[in-house]
């Protein structure tokens, strides 16, 4: 369980990668917005000394769909591993099931059997 935990949070940080490198660009580019920058203020902030905003209280939008994007991208891709290991249990559970052979003990048996039936 710890390898899959490890394995889940390396996925979780390339997803993360793509979706902030190739998907958001991808949407900024039809949309004509940086993704992660939408924001709603709602108080606007004071620039300081040195040119940048204080006390500005926003709610960033752009981030929360690009966790919701990541989410999504990642349940899908565990559907489809899910689903292929399933199907893979599937076809195993499937399998004909032979017939263990005769033990040597009840060939004798049936064949003293068939001889009294004559």
């Amino acid at each position: 369980i710890a390898v899959a935990f490890v394995m889940g949070a390396a996925f979780g940080a390339v997803v993360t990668s793509f979706t902030e490198g190739i998907v958001s660009p991808l949407i900024g580019l039809v949309f004509q917005a940086d993704f992660n920058s939408l924001k709603y203020v709602i108080q606007a902030g004071v620039p300081d000394a040195n040119g940048a905003i204080t006390g500005e209280i926003a709610v960033l939008y752009g981030k929360f769909i690009t966790a919701v994007i990541n989410f999504i991208i990642v349940a899908f891709i565990m559907f489809l591993l899910v689903k292929g290991i399933n199907k893979l249990k599937k076809k195993e559970a499937e399998a004909p099931v032979e017939a263990p052979a005769p033990s040597a003990q009840e060939v004798l048996l049936a064949e003293i059997r068939d001889l009294l039936r004559k």
